[in-house]
């Protein structure tokens, strides 16, 4: 999905990931223990990086690493059992060596925003030394670029 924004119209890429809340993944109370969150930030980003063209063991072939360096997660209102959610993902930032993605978890039913999360990654080698990517991979970074809206 493609959303555009403003005056300027920066178009972003949005993927959407559906997921359903596993009994597994909820407490006593019957809600989603938070670290359930963070897989499927990592399901929905998985999800994003196949949308690009090039998923992320593509780019491991390349040589090419994105670590884990942040995480965020925001939440509003509790998911439970059997909830059918989006896992909605965006790229909110991109310099070449730096990226944070963004995501938001809503329920289908009511289409109300669960938690918002945010993860930041370095694009690295395979010693997970940071690189610039425009300079390196210049195919890979005119896809990020192109999707962060810049």
């Amino acid at each position: 999905m493609e959303v555009k924004v403003g005056k300027g119209m920066v178009v972003m890429h949005i993927c959407e990931a559906k997921i359903r809340v596993r009994y597994k993944e909820t407490d006593q109370m019957g809600i989603v223990h938070h670290s359930n969150y963070y897989p499927w930030f990592e399901v929905a980003r998985s999800e994003f990086m196949r949308g690009t063209g090039i998923t992320y063991g593509e780019l491991e072939e390349m040589g090419l690493m994105l670590p884990l360096l942040e995480t965020h997660c925001y939440y509003k209102i509790p998911a439970k059992y059997d909830d059918q959610l989006t896992i909605r993902t965006w790229i909110s930032m991109f310099n070449g060596v730096r990226l944070i993605m963004e995501y938001e978890v809503i329920r289908d039913e009511d289409r109300a925003v669960l938690a918002r999360g945010s993860t930041v990654h370095a694009f690295t080698n395979r010693d997970l030394k940071p690189i610039n990517i425009k300079k390196k991979f210049p195919e890979v970074y005119k896809i990020y670029q192109k999707l962060s809206g810049n």
